[in-house]
């Protein structure tokens, strides 16, 4: 059945009732192409819904009039697998992008063209004669994907931060965004739902305007701490100063709020650092942060990115943001590994796990919650008031969902002592007084329906529903005593779960729901659970699952609801050594050998990888394969990894690090130790080996 989409004031519409998506960026120029499958897989198994990506100029028209849709461009071929694995498409057209390339993705030969007199992002006839070439060549990929044909691309973007970060201003650029918006139209871009950047000034057109936020700003020239975050507290404001202050453009909207629904975008689903500026995104950043972002009404959560990858190899240039082309930031010329949720080799990390919370609950409440206004207590709490408990309550006066945070990234908040938080309904729901720590986030629910029942109030989060045969089962989570209550003497059925064994939790669908737990990465593909592990597998699942369901998995306890299934594979052995090679006061070049059991020839395609983890310290670390550079990283403090799978099991590597000094310009959270004034050392390459 084909699905119907809209939108009201204050929510999305799916099938005429509110929808509440999650949806993830993702660059399938930026990824390989042999393994998008497995990643789109990863993003559906963790409550996305709709892949963003963009359309990225110059990795497709690099030369003028040569246009390459081949290999990791393959733009079709990825909308495709997102329809197989049933996965909605939000395609971001530009022509303009941003995104961390070079020339915010316009190619050198436009750039040359603006040079010599072309009006460049305006209206300008010979500027839309490109974007319309370049367009028409675009729509011949995702031709019959479009929505209209009964494919997944139900929303188009247009433009990325116009007026805000370049552009025209005003009636001009709004002039500008509704040309354009006519231009994809009359070439057969038609998706019921579209969409322009709206913070900072940006002209919008008649598109919906959809927002940002960050934890932190890498783009920022300051090299010190920055202040308390506004994105972790409970606000109607929409607009983020973080993103506003990038290019120091008024922060005014240029759209009536009112009249559209709270959606975003470009929620930082972590962080890209830059040469002077390198903040670390962890998952409880961005928990709090998407926690706070629902607390405040917001009606669609999008992450960028969700998914990392690398840079594609130019023809004529490296293609990443820079100084050199105008930029205030240089970034590395090929990992965009962006600390996401999933990283730039197909690796989950916490704050996958935290994002995956909120996602599961949406997918299942999100159409109570989207309709639900927030009424924020006390409203305009300050971010730098570290003494307040920040609290929200989504609500319509006779249910609803109530939101705490005490969580600022970076700076301590005061500890609240027997609070007694209080439902904003008729009779005012007060839950038991508890206490929460600095650091605590979270949400309770109250007169929610379960079914039939009518849950009164609980001190635990709502997870999911499961599907079971012949009963629903709710699962619940949190650390305190649920203390569930019910208004109906008909209770519903609730599996509550600590937050550690929640974060562990993933929900596949097969000839019914299941919960599996696992340290791992599981998700249900062609009708057959997968899961990434090591040499030795647990899984726990709910309710017992047929074995056939997990292939290479076998029955081997209880452990109270959950039936426990292990998988035992023998390790290959892949070793690893290194050596210093050569030395200077500004570097030093290490020689990476790795050895191999056996012939490794089609492995990661037959279910297997291994990575190298690298501990160095320095400013940066490049990495040579065969005198070619494969990644390069900044450094932050962490553990960087290396999948070898990736690069076809190379025998050698090359590993050059260059030196950080102690009066080095960039900010770093955590510096390395120095010696005598400087760092410049490989200090441990490890592996790790990962099972499919």
């Amino acid at each position: 059945m084909k699905q119907e989409y809209g939108w009201n004031k204050k929510y999305l519409e799916k099938n005429g009732k509110p929808w509440f998506p999650v949806m993830g960026e993702f660059h399938y120029s930026r990824y390989k192409k042999s393994l998008w499958k497995e990643e789109l897989y990863k993003m559906k198994a963790g409550g996305v819904s709709i892949v963003s990506c963009y359309v990225i100029w110059i990795h497709h028209e690099e030369e003028e009039g040569r246009f390459d849709f081949t290999g990791c461009r393959d733009l079709g071929a990825f909308i495709r697998l997102c329809g197989e694995a049933g996965l909605e498409v939000f395609l971001r057209i530009g022509p303009w992008v941003h995104g961390e390339v070079r020339n915010g993705g316009f190619p050198d030969w436009l750039m040359k063209k603006g040079e010599e007199g072309v009006a460049l992002r305006s209206n300008d006839e010979r500027y839309l004669k490109d974007v319309e070439r370049f367009w028409r060549e675009v729509y011949a990929q995702v031709k019959g994907e479009m929505y209209e044909d009964g494919g997944p691309i139900i929303g188009l973007q247009i433009e990325n931060e116009y007026g805000h970060v370049g552009g025209l201003r005003g009636e001009a650029g709004e002039a500008h965004i509704r040309a354009l918006t006519e231009l994809a139209e009359r070439i057969g871009f038609h998706a019921p739902l579209r969409t322009a950047t709206g913070w900072g000034g940006a002209c919008i057109g008649d598109l919906l305007p959809v927002m940002g936020g960050y934890c932190e700003a890498p783009w920022d020239q300051s090299l010190e701490e920055l202040a308390p975050n506004a994105n972790f507290v409970f606000s109607h404001i929409r607009n983020d100063a973080l993103i506003a202050s990038d290019h120091h453009v008024e922060d005014s909207l240029t759209f009536n709020e009112a009249d559209y629904p709270f959606l975003t975008a470009e929620l930082g689903g972590g962080l890209q650092v830059t040469s002077h500026r390198r903040p670390v995104a962890r998952g409880k950043d961005l928990g709090a942060m998407s926690l706070a972002k629902l607390g405040s009404g917001v009606a669609m959560l999008g992450y960028y990115m969700y998914h990392g990858g690398s840079n594609p190899e130019g023809k004529l240039s490296t293609l990443q943001e820079s100084r050199e082309t105008g930029y205030l930031n240089d970034l590395p010329e090929i990992n965009y590994d962006f600390n996401a949720p999933i990283r730039q080799y197909g690796t989950i990390c916490d704050s996958y796990r935290e994002l995956r919370l909120l996602a599961y609950f949406l997918q299942d409440f999100g159409e109570d919650l989207a309709p639900l206004e927030a009424q924020i207590v006390p409203d305009q709490v300050r971010p730098d008031d570290l003494h307040t408990l920040r609290v929200s309550c989504r609500h319509d006066g006779s249910h609803g969902y109530l939101f705490y945070n005490n969580y600022q990234r970076r700076y301590p908040m005061d500890p609240h002592s027997h609070v007694e938080l209080k439902g904003l309904c008729g009779d005012e729901v007060s839950f038991p007084a508890i206490d929460i720590a600095d650091g605590e986030y979270g949400f309770f629910p109250y007169h929610m329906k379960l079914g039939d029942a009518v849950l009164r109030s609980a001190l635990a989060s709502p997870l999911c529903r499961l599907k079971t045969v012949g009963k629903e089962v709710y699962v619940f989570y949190g650390d305190r005593d649920p203390r569930f209550a019910w208004d109906t003497e008909e209770t519903a059925e609730i599996l509550h779960l600590s937050r550690k064994d929640a974060l562990q939790a993933a929900r596949v669908r097969l000839d019914q729901d299941y919960l599996i737990l696992s340290e791992d990465f599981v998700w249900e593909e062609n009708g057959a659970v997968k899961a990434v592990g090591g040499f030795d597998t647990k899984l726990r699942v709910f309710p017992e699952i047929q074995e056939a369901y997990l292939p290479g998995f076998v029955r081997t306890g209880t452990e109270g609801a959950f039936t426990v299934y292990e998988r035992h594979v023998e390790p290959g052995a892949v070793s690893v050594e290194w050596e210093l090679k050569e030395e200077t006061a500004e570097k030093k070049t290490y020689e990476i050998r790795i050895r191999y059991p056996q012939q490794t020839e089609g492995k990661r395609a037959g279910g297997q990888d291994a990575f190298l983890l690298f501990r160095y310290a320095g400013d940066r670390m490049n990495l040579f394969c065969e005198g070619k550079k494969i990644n390069d990283y900044f450094y932050t403090g962490q553990e960087v990894p290396l999948s070898l799978g990736y690069f076809d099991f190379p025998d050698r590597l090359e590993a050059e690090i260059v030196a950080l000094c102690e009066d080095t310009p960039v900010f770093l959270e955590t510096w390395p130790e120095m010696e005598n004034g400087t760092a410049c050392r490989l200090e441990n390459v490890s592996v790790k080996e990962m099972v499919y």
